[in-house]
């Protein structure tokens, strides 16, 4: 791996794919793009008091932190957020504001992204 690739690496991640047996499950989880690692979850997590958050979301792309599974209910939650992403492109400000607001856990995006994932977990799947 040349540096190039090394510094894109640690700034942005690597891409990786959701694993097959979980777009069958949730085909909508096919609008998600991946990236392992990077700066933005380690942003998230110094923006918590925490050296790393599990995952976070630019827009359509969700960035894992290391060693992070993919598992549905994450990535479901993390798909909400690319929906609240796209229904307002002051959604960045908006979250900032409520997690100031509530704090992260109280944070109305935060509680939608897990009812959201809750809901889809629950859904008869065939």
């Amino acid at each position: 791996m040349g540096i190039v690739s090394r510094i894109s690496a640690a700034l942005m991640g690597v891409p990786e794919e959701i694993p097959p047996e979980l777009l069958r499950q949730f085909p909508e989880l096919g609008r998600v793009h991946i990236r392992r690692g990077g700066l933005p979850p380690r942003i998230g997590g110094w923006a918590l008091g925490r050296a790393t958050v599990a995952a976070i979301t630019l827009r359509q792309w969700v960035f894992l932190a290391p060693g992070v599974p993919k598992r549905a209910s994450l990535l479901l939650h993390e798909l909400r957020h690319l929906q609240q992403f796209e229904a307002s492109p002051l959604f960045p400000l908006q979250y900032v504001w409520a997690t100031l607001r509530h704090g992260y856990h109280a944070n109305p995006y935060e509680a939608d992204a897990r009812d959201y994932a809750a809901e889809r977990l629950r859904v008869p799947r065939t």
